[in-house]
This record gives C-alpha cells, sequence and structure tokens, in this order.
C-alpha cells in the first residue's frame, strides 16, 4: 500500500486508536456534521429512544469509524463493529443483529459492500426490528421471525453511490465528511503530539499538515514517521527542519506526493508528452496495477489539479509540468490547473 494512503495499513489500527478522540467535544473539524449530531444525540437521550440510523461518508481517513465509536460513547452504549464484507450471508447478520442489547450501536464499515441477501434482511430490522430467519429450503422451508432489541444502525462507506435507494432511504441522519483545512489539521497534530508524547514546535506541525493530503490519518501517520526521525536522527523535537528532512527521507514533497504519485506524473509528461494516455498504459508505465493507479493515486492528482480524466484517457495539467519543474510545450492540450506554489528548490527531481 501506498506509504501516504488514507486507507489503514496493516498493523496499524492499535496506533490510531491511540489518538481518536474518544467524545464528540475531541473531535476537530466537520464542524457542520459534529453540531448535527450533538442534536441528533442529544435529542434521542432527551426522549428516551435511541437516534435514528446514520450514514457516514466520505474518502478514507476522514473520522468515520471515530464518529461510530463516539456515538456509542454519547450514548453510553455498547457497539458491535462489523464490516460489509465480512457479511456474506442473510444468517450472519441475523446472528449479530439478534445478540445486541438495547440501544446498542451496530457499525458496519464499507457497508455498500453488503451482500445483496443480508441489505433485504436489513431492512426489516432497521425499520421494524425484527428479522426473518428462513429454515430448511425449497417448499418445506419457513420463515421464523425473530425480534431484535431497539439499536442504531450507524453505516460507513467511501462510495456511496453504491448503497441502493431502498438502503440509503432507512437512515435517518446522512453526512458526508469533508477533507480538513490545514488549520485543522495543525490542531490535529499538536494534540496527537501531546497524546503521544512527542514536543512539536508550530513550524514543525504547519510542514506536516500542509503534506498530509486534508486527512487525518495520513497527518498521524507523517507524525509518527517524523517522530522516529527525530528521535534517531536530531534532538527528539519535530521542528521545521526536522520535518522537512524526515519528509524528504520518507520521499514526502512540498505536495504531498509520494513516490508512485510522482511516478504516475512523470511518466505521463516524460513518456507521454503529458497525455492523453490510458489507464492501463499508465499502470503498465509505473510497474503497478490499474485499481492501484486508479484508486490509491488519482483522486488525489485530480484533486490537487494535477491530473485530468478525459475521454480519452489521462492528462498531465499544466501545474503538474511546473511541479516536476519542467516546461509544457507550446499549445498543450491539457487543462491549465492550478498556479505553480512552490519554486524549484522545494521539488524533488
Amino acid at each position: 500500500m501506498n506509504e501516504i494512503s488514507a486507507y489503514v495499513a496493516e498493523g496499524e489500527q492499535d496506533a490510531e486508536a491511540t489518538v481518536r478522540p474518544k467524545r464528540l467535544a475531541e473531535f476537530i473539524a466537520q464542524h457542520r456534521v459534529r453540531d448535527q449530531l450533538d442534536l441528533l444525540l442529544k435529542g434521542a437521550m432527551g426522549r428516551g429512544t435511541p437516534p435514528d440510523h446514520i450514514l457516514l461518508s466520505g474518502p478514507p481517513g476522514l473520522g468515520k469509524t471515530t464518529l461510530a465509536n463516539i456515538v456509542a460513547a454519547e450514548l453510553g452504549s455498547g457497539i458491535r463493529v462489523t464490516s460489509g464484507p465480512a457479511i456474506e450471508r442473510s444468517g450472519d447478520l441475523a446472528a449479530i443483529l439478534t445478540s445486541l442489547a438495547t440501544g446498542d450501536v451496530l457499525f458496519i464499515d464499507e457497508i455498500h459492500r453488503i451482500a445483496k441477501p443480508a441489505e433485504e434482511l436489513l431492512y426489516s430490522a432497521m425499520e421494524d426490528f425484527r428479522v426473518d430467519v428462513v429454515v430448511g429450503k425449497g417448499p418445506g422451508a419457513t420463515a421464523i421471525p425473530l425480534d431484535v432489541e431497539p439499536f442504531t444502525l450507524v453505516g460507513a462507506t467511501t462510495r456511496s453511490g453504491l448503497l441502493t435507494g431502498p438502503m440509503r432511504d432507512r437512515f435517518g441522519f446522512v453526512a458526508h465528511l469533508d477533507f480538513y483545512a490545514a488549520s485543522d489539521l495543525e490542531q490535529l497534530l499538536h494534540r496527537s503530539a501531546r497524546i503521544l508524547g512527542v514536543p512539536i514546535t508550530d513550524e514543525g506541525a504547519v510542514e506536516i499538515a500542509g503534506r498530509s493530503r486534508g486527512t487525518p490519518r495520513i497527518a498521524n501517520r507523517l507524525l509518527r514517521r517524523v517522530r522516529d526521525y527525530a528521535e534517531v536522527r536530531a534532538d527528539g523535537t519535530v521542528s521545521l527542519a526536522t520535518a522537512r528532512e524526515a519528509l524528504q527521507v520518507y520521499d514526502v514533497d512540498v505536495l504531498g506526493l509520494d513516490r508512485l504519485d510522482r511516478a504516475v506524473l512523470r511518466a505521463l509528461v516524460d513518456s507521454f508528452k503529458g497525455g492523453p494516455v490510458g489507464l492501463s498504459t499508465l499502470a503498465v508505465a509505473v510497474g503497478e496495477q490499474p485499481d492501484t493507479v486508479e484508486e490509491v493515486c488519482e483522486p488525489f492528482l485530480v484533486r490537487a489539479g494535477l491530473l485530468a480524466r478525459t475521454p480519452r484517457g489521462r492528462v498531465a495539467t499544466e501545474a503538474a509540468w511546473h511541479h516536476l519543474g519542467r516546461t509544457p510545450p507550446t499549445g498543450q492540450n491539457a487543462p491549465a490547473g492550478g498556479p505553480d506554489l512552490f519554486s524549484a528548490d522545494q521539488r524533488f527531481p
């Protein structure tokens, strides 16, 4: 997996859990979603009933799992955690639902990947708090209705467009999480540094935040890597100079691009004269699978204005040429992209 991918890396869960906020008041940024959730939860607790089912959507690494745990903590309820791909049969879901206590929170990550039979079973559980378990096969099959204790489902998805209409409509509260502003990431880094016991300067936090792609998970991951560098090769403090030196060692440039991101841009610019070029051809050029390029690299490159997807293929924007220190050819057909914000001595060769 990419060094600065927003997806959870293997063995990273414990480190993530250490710095996660436990209460809504501790959750940084996402102010509108946080205020809406606060109203939802306080209203439900005032009535003495479980809150409506909650759907959280948005790119990976923005805090959907953290918010699910916060919902349970604010309600003082237990939480059962599973994922869409893990629920392959309706019986698997029925076993989970019937084990819930009154007021519990059921968190299903990547809920858009839940199996169709299980999804249909979930409909009646969400609306009527009952499930029909089919026993036997063929003409002799019978449906046994089972009551489910009132619960709150919190679903998380990185691809809300893949949710079916009936599933989406059964959520009483739907929230979309946006990328974080740099100032919010700086605040988050100071908080994480205190928890980890890492001295960090304001300038060091600004430097790491600027390379974190607007994603808290990436910011915390880079902080841990800079901490390693500071403890081994510096005085233990995450300063501006230490952060820059550490992130250069880990191949993270001033825009937050890593080795693979820059390899994609270089292939577009140097090998294909800026494009357009097909996804499969581009993936072969950088030695990766097409889905890795499409799902890991391209979302940020497009958002940063460095790459454009066109009907004819991928195209490097003018900003991509400048970021690599190249001069776009006269009459370049690529979209203009954003301004060149970085001097030549800040770029990687």
